[in-house]
This record gives structure tokens, sequence and C-alpha cells, in this order.
């Protein structure tokens, strides 16, 4: 596969309801989310126009809309609904997602998974 154009959204942080112990139900955490998105720029590219794009703010709006709405207890679980909603709903073929817990685990900057999906 050559030629693979992606979009890409780094270090979009997100408050979520997030994690298996009493006290992590209690209270709202911060995540980390790197996407990456696989997407053929040419055509916005050659029109200039928005309307053509994979727009990165429609994205990151639907992620926090989601995220912060979710009571998942495992990032597992959550990472993976997140790939889900950025195939089906923007139209993308592959995504690479990066979902980072930080300071769960003591000594590590983050913890976290990483998914990649394709469509088909």
């Amino acid at each position: 596969m050559t030629g693979v154009d992606k979009v890409f959204i780094e270090g979009l942080e997100i408050e979520a309801l997030i994690g298996i112990y009493d006290w992590e139900r209690r209270i709202r955490q911060p995540l980390v989310f790197d996407v990456e998105m696989a997407f053929d720029n040419r055509k916005p590219a050659a029109s200039d126009d928005i309307a053509d794009t994979l727009n990165y703010k429609d994205v990151s709006k639907r992620l926090i809309d989601f995220v912060s709405q979710s009571e998942y207890q495992l990032v597992e679980t959550l990472a993976e609904r997140c790939a889900q909603i950025v195939l089906e709903e923007f139209g993308v073929s592959h995504v690479r997602l990066k979902l980072s817990k930080p300071g769960a685990v003591r000594g590590a900057k983050a913890v976290g998974v990483i998914v990649e999906r394709s469509r088909g």
C-alpha cells in the first residue's frame, strides 16, 4: 500500500469516568488520545475546500462527546469503541488509536493501549 495519506489528532485530552477500582468510579480522570486516520487527501488538496476533507475538528468533537459521557471500566473497551466510531462515522479506511492514561502507574508517564482497525 503506497502513498497512504494520514490525518492525525495528537494529544487530545478528555476527562472520563474510567477504571475498575471504587475510587476510580467516583472521579473523572484525564485520558489522552492520539489518532491516525488513513484518508486520501488528493481531493481536498486539489479543491482547497474543507467540505472535501476529513475534518479533524469534527472527529475531535465526536470523540470528546462520546468519551466524556462514557463509563467503561477498561481502556481497552473505550479504545475499541472510539476506533469503531471513527471508522463507521467518518469514512476512513484505517485507524490507529492510542489511548493513554497518565499517572495510572507510579513511575510511568502513562499507560494505555494502541488499537489498529480497518474497515471491511
